[in-house]
């Protein structure tokens, strides 16, 4: 370390207005998968200071590099969130090849693009990256070793963006869920309305997390240049499916997502009862103490992450 004295220092110093102007300068982003959850709430949520370019699979295919190229030089972004995945996790397994384009290949050019124009990049990814057989959360430094073909693909992508461009952000989550979109949360409530008897999984544990969560730990990424490693976000807390239906039943009830007189006989049942194309892990909670203390972040625990998800769908 080389110390300078200030007094030598023949710069010109900013002043104060120079300062506020600066931090009130508007930073262009650009955003993949603009369809999805993720990225719904992200532009929902996007601070007046970012400008936001979300783009769809028609706007930027990630899984050919000219066009990944083209729209980084065309757009300029100081930072581009990756949140385009195929997430598929039982169809993955019979389509391998889509799967590695988008989950693999995708971020692996992203990642070249971002090294030609020196663009910082934040790329979404996920517990699936593990086998499950731990019984303690997983650290953002654990041995990855995916069950299966979605899995492995994302697994595929972090290893190429890491080789590629180390001071990337990697940002693995679990268990995702909205207002909006396909998810387990919408999925149970439909059931719910239509059924009076479930079964639910509820010998595989994680945590369910917020798309609410997951945008400002995101945004909050953004504001941090010197971020470059791998983070882990969820809500607080962990839950098997089971635990995860159960509170869907009752809040959605308390918000009117679902009648009050309805009864739903929520079973819990096990992984062997049913059966899906993709193995999961057994367990796949995520060590977010990384996260929490670098950026300051303080995660809410799940349950009440979920009354928020609920109040704001029982308001659409």
């Amino acid at each position: 370390m080389v110390a300078i004295e200030s007094a030598k220092d023949s710069r010109p110093q900013p002043n104060k207005e120079t300062i506020r102007i600066e931090r009130n300068r508007t930073m262009k982003i650009l955003l993949t998968g603009k369809n999805g959850q993720l990225a719904q709430e992200m532009q929902k949520s996007r601070p007046a200071h970012i400008e936001l370019v979300a783009l769809d699979r028609q706007d930027l295919d990630i899984s050919n590099s000219e066009q990944v190229m083209q729209a980084i030089a065309e757009h300029k972004p100081a930072a581009v969130i990756n949140a385009a995945a195929y997430t598929a996790v039982d169809k993955a397994e019979s389509e391998r090849e889509s799967v590695y384009a988008v989950n693999a290949t995708g971020p692996e050019n992203l990642a070249a693009a971002c090294k030609e124009f020196d663009v910082r990049l934040i790329h979404i990814s996920t517990d699936f990256v593990f086998d499950g057989q731990s019984s303690t959360p997983y650290h953002e430094q654990d041995a990855v070793r995916p069950l299966g073909v979605y899995g492995e693909s994302k697994a595929a992508g972090e290893a190429a963006i890491q080789a590629l461009l180390p001071q990337a952000v990697i940002l693995r989550t679990a268990w995702v869920y909205s207002a909006h979109g396909a998810n387990f949360a919408n999925t149970m409530l439909r059931l719910m309305n239509e059924r009076d008897q479930l079964g639910v999984v509820a010998d595989q544990i994680g945590t369910p997390t917020s798309t609410r969560t997951l945008a400002e730990a995101i945004y909050a990424l953004i504001e941090k240049p010197e971020a470059a490693c791998i983070y882990h976000c969820t809500d607080a807390g962990a839950a098997s499916w089971y635990d995860f239906a159960v509170a869907i039943y009752e809040e959605g009830k308390e918000v009117g997502l679902l009648p009050v007189e309805k009864q739903v006989q929520i079973k819990p049942i096990g992984t062997s009862d049913y059966p899906t194309p993709a193995a999961r892990p057994a367990y796949s909670v995520l060590d977010k103490s990384r996260l929490v203390n670098e950026l300051g972040i303080e995660l809410q625990h799940w349950r009440k992450a979920l009354r928020q998800v609920l109040r704001e769908k029982a308001t659409l």
